[in-house]
């Protein structure tokens, strides 16, 4: 489509108005029929003349009276850019992307990363109107850098009481208000000091990690048996996609033909999830976590002791040299070994007991491929599962889909002696 000649221009405006814009979308404003926009976005063009609505939080009214007026020159005002949790997408799925053409300015986002001379590029970013704070929790807790459009509801006081209540408290803060006004402020301190701080509601919150801290689990809160949400666990930072998801760990424990009298091997143990959550399930019997990496050990002593579990023996060195002093198992799990995978699945075939169960997580083809010939070559008949977990978030009256790193589980059985 031609862009002069679309009926509808959202157009992207900041706190400096006109003066801020480029000249065709001066022109296109100055031109229009009519002007749609909110209460703030029209105290940016007070001086143009014409016809101006504005948008209450009843957006579908909004959209009936655009698609019903006989306006030829209609602009929507957004602040920023329309398409970075504007009103753009959701015009685009009311309308339909013909009707229209977008015009962005520098989102405050952007600005706010600039001026406090951070990159962006791998920053969690979240608005707050669509998503509550505790609903962003989990992925705050393991970014680097965030992002926040913060409300009237979560303003940065409370943004900060929650992430502290929470026990995240290893961020660096900053609080950008009125970006590209006269009266722009910014604000450096800790998450602490912003509690009592108010700011104006027009506002970008940063977060910026201290450098070398890692994650921290939340606290004060009942544990399920199993499935429990990823964020209360302890993580190492440079491995913290390598936590067996809630989901996957949920079908793991399920295949592990888990028993009162059970001895389950977790090697690879990393932040001890499945190991723990599979003492929750037999109280009674004896699990092993095994992990060579000193951080990861650690974290997973503290997980340990966090959840309580007394029938969790966690073990420090390398598989399978570790594994000989371990009494024999009768479920085992494998996750994150890696290239390993042969001489480890080798190893404990040969000390399992026969009709042992074997439950094996791997993210790597290549890893799958080297698992599934040796446990055909050990007499075994592996199961394959690939699962690939997607959860939704609402964004703008939609539901978009995060899809996490794909798993391949391999469920089987020791079925003949070793020789």
């Amino acid at each position: 489509m031609n862009r002069d000649r679309a009926r509808i221009h959202i157009i992207g405006i900041g706190d400096d108005g006109l003066n801020g814009v480029t000249q065709v979308s001066r022109n296109l404003i100055q031109e229009a029929d009519l002007i749609v926009g909110s209460k703030h976005t029209l105290a940016l063009i007070t001086e143009v003349e014409g016809q101006k609505l504005l948008v209450g939080t009843d957006m579908d009214s909004t959209i009936t009276t655009i698609q019903q007026t006989s306006s030829e020159r209609i602009v929507v005002l957004a602040s920023g850019d329309p398409l970075f949790y504007g009103v753009a997408r959701y015009l685009c799925n009311s309308i339909g992307k013909d009707q229209f053409e977008v015009i962005p300015h520098v989102s405050s986002m952007q600005l706010a990363f600039a001026r406090v001379k951070e990159s962006w590029d791998e920053a969690f970013l979240t608005n707050l109107s669509n998503r509550s704070i505790t609903e962003n929790l989990e992925k705050i807790r393991i970014a680097e850098k965030v992002g926040l459009f913060t409300n009237e509801q979560y303003p940065p006081s409370i943004v900060a009481r929650e992430l502290l209540n929470r026990n995240i408290d290893y961020f660096s803060c900053y609080v950008c208000e009125n970006l590209g006004s006269p009266d722009e402020r910014v604000t450096h301190a800790s998450l602490t000091d912003i509690t009592n701080m108010d700011f104006s509601p027009l506002n970008v919150m940063i977060l910026i990690r201290i450098p070398g801290t890692p994650d921290r689990p939340q606290d004060g809160r009942e544990f399920r048996l199993f499935g429990n949400p990823d964020e209360l666990f302890a993580q190492s930072k440079p491995k913290r996609e390598l936590l067996t998801i809630s989901e996957v760990r949920a079908v793991a424990l399920a295949e592990l033909n888990l028993t009162h009298n059970t001895v389950l091997w977790d090697i690879g143990a990393g932040s001890g999830s499945v190991a723990i959550e599979a003492a929750q399930l037999i109280p009674h019997g004896e699990v092993y976590a095994v992990e060579q990496d000193p951080v990861d050990f650690r974290l997973l002593e503290s997980n340990v002791e966090k959840f309580g579990v007394t029938n969790v023996h966690t073990v420090h060195g390398q598989a399978p040299e570790v594994l000989e002093q371990l009494p024999r198992p009768t479920s085992v799990f494998l996750g994150g070994v890696g290239h390993e995978i042969v001489r480890l699945l080798e190893f404990v075939h040969q000390r399992a007991f026969l009709n042992t169960q074997f439950v094996i997580n791997l993210n790597s083809v290549d890893h799958l491929s080297l698992a599934h010939q040796t446990l055909l070559r050990l007499g075994c008949e592996p199961l394959v599962r690939m699962l690939n977990i997607a959860r939704g978030t609402h964004q703008l009256e939609q539901i978009r889909f995060d899809t996490s790193r794909v798993s391949f589980l391999i469920t089987t059985q020791k079925l003949s002696p070793s020789t």
